[in-house]
């Protein structure tokens, strides 16, 4: 019953619609509104900004991070591992599932990434550190979050499968199941991306028009 109720804590916890109340109380609109409808932080990089999507962001890691770690409040699963990882790895899918149907925000919410970021940071830090560099690095060199969320997701699976080869079963098919679900609700990004019609984050700009003025340079003789 105890964890029934924790269970519920952390779905509420994930509930917490961070980008549709920044939205709304900084700007007056609904993200979900505009862009590709996500509450998220990926949108609301897109439509609100870097100030507003990293502090989404941080929040809504947070968020898994918070109900992941739940399991402290009951005494004995500070010292027996194996359950306290199954318990750890159900409270964090709770909070997910919160942040993608969200009671608090009419059950439209986002994809969910973030949160699953958070939950990882909970259960094994350094494989979360891992996937953290690979999101950067992909997001540093496309400019798309949607890709390096993707690509982090994947990594993840690979990570827990085969690098730090973790013996425990249910986080080895939670893991399988965090890079299935990551592709899945990431579709119409994929298709976008092969279209060429993606938006990217307005980061690293001067980068970009750097190196696009660079390509216009005509070749000088020397």
């Amino acid at each position: 019953m105890n964890e029934i109720l924790l269970m519920l804590l952390a779905y509420l916890l994930g509930s917490i619609p961070t980008a549709v109340w920044v939205s709304r109380s900084q700007f007056n609109i609904d993200i979900r509104d505009h862009g590709s409808g996500n509450a998220g932080a990926t949108n609301t990089f897109r439509i609100l900004g870097n100030k507003w999507g990293t502090f989404v962001m941080l929040v809504d890691v947070l968020k898994g991070v918070i109900a992941t770690s739940l399991y402290i409040l009951l005494p004995y699963y500070l010292t027996d591992e194996w359950d306290r990882t199954n318990l750890m790895i159900g409270l964090g899918l709770c909070a997910v599932l919160g942040h993608i149907f969200p009671v608090w925000a009419s059950f439209r919410g986002g994809k969910g990434v973030a949160t699953l970021l958070g939950m990882a940071v909970a259960i094994q830090p350094l494989v979360a550190v891992c996937c953290l560099s690979v999101f950067l690095l992909v997001l540093y060199l496309t400019r798309f979050v949607s890709l390096s969320s993707i690509l982090a997701g994947v990594a993840f699976m690979v990570f827990i499968l085969f690098i730090f080869n973790e013996k425990e079963t249910l986080y080895r098919i939670f893991a399988v199941l965090v890079a299935l679900m990551v592709v899945l609700t990431h579709q119409k990004n994929i298709s976008r991306i092969l279209e060429g019609t993606e938006s990217k984050i307005p980061i690293l700009r001067h980068r970009d028009k750097r190196s696009q003025k660079n390509r216009s340079k005509p070749n000088q003789a020397i």
